[in-house]
């Protein structure tokens, strides 16, 4: 049987996901296919109820990562923590989730960041990417954690994931913040606003001795500006975006990910903006 994957979301025209996958498949000799398809949060249950067994599975972005998780018969105890799924592959009964943004995070760090190891993270933003961060800095032994938002309205999901990880999380008023302060006194910083939000501020983030700014388009941000003025390179979103790719690939395929093969596919795609280390 010819299978197939996807990713579902909206919009989704962007998503970079079918070059690396397909550059797996072809690497793993598997005559698969990997599309895209437009898919709200509202959909991915029908959508998922409708899938045939030719469906090896599905890589979930934007909005419905709250929906994949919902739909699973089964889920990862990764994913529970952080609330969310962005993979969903068939399993006895329905659906497995798991959420590969965590290893999104951890990869991303120790590979293009140089992340060696701390206790203390400041996170900028509250949303979803910064709920995977969470529980990929705790699997790495952080343990005490800053949330910068603008309101603290907007933390409500990160501070149900640090009380389901079991760490600190203290929250921290935007317009107040001191971000040299916070960004010196920690071991890692990790971005998940805007290139707008940053730019008045990006030479105090710098002072931060790791970085993952998951933002990479249009690139280079104000935040890679301040660190390259130090000789100093971040991990960022494309990073995350490759390293998150490898679990789902095995996941899909049952194979080793063919990292060397899906790397340089979206290098290729991305006109080489950024090295995409593997191993540090």
């Amino acid at each position: 049987m010819v299978r197939q994957a996807a990713v579902i979301g909206s919009p989704v025209a962007h998503s970079l996901s079918p070059v690396l996958h397909n550059a797996a498949f072809e690497a793993l000799g598997l005559p698969w296919t990997y599309t895209r398809v437009e898919c709200d949060a509202a959909g991915v249950e029908p959508l998922v109820r409708g899938l045939d067994p030719s469906w090896a599975g599905l890589s979930v972005t934007m909005p419905g990562k709250r929906a994949a998780l919902a739909v699973a018969s089964s889920v990862t105890p990764r994913a529970t923590l952080v609330g969310a799924a962005n993979t969903l592959v068939p399993a006895p009964g329905g659906w497995r989730a798991d959420c590969t943004d965590v290893d999104g995070v951890v990869g991303a760090l120790r590979a293009a960041g140089g992340f060696a190891g701390g206790s203390r993270a400041v996170l900028l933003g509250a949303g979803g990417t910064a709920t995977a961060a969470l529980v990929g800095l705790a699997s790495l032994g952080v343990r005490s954690f800053s949330l910068v938002v603008r309101s603290a309205a907007r933390a409500a999901e990160a501070l149900a994931c640090a009380e389901r990880v079991g760490v600190p999380l203290d929250l921290v008023e935007w317009a107040g913040a001191d971000f040299a302060d916070l960004a010196a006194s920690s071991d890692v910083l990790v971005s998940t606003v805007p290139p707008a939000a940053t730019e008045p501020i990006a030479d105090a983030l710098a002072e931060a001795p790791c970085v993952l700014d998951v933002v990479y388009h249009p690139w280079p941000t104000p935040l890679a500006r301040a660190l390259a003025r130090r000789g100093r390179s971040s991990a960022t979103g494309l990073d995350m975006l490759l390293h998150q790719a490898f679990g789902q690939c095995e996941q899909f395929t049952g194979r080793p990910a063919p990292r060397a093969a899906m790397r340089a596919a979206l290098r290729a795609a991305t006109g080489d903006i950024l090295p995409l280390p593997l191993d540090r």
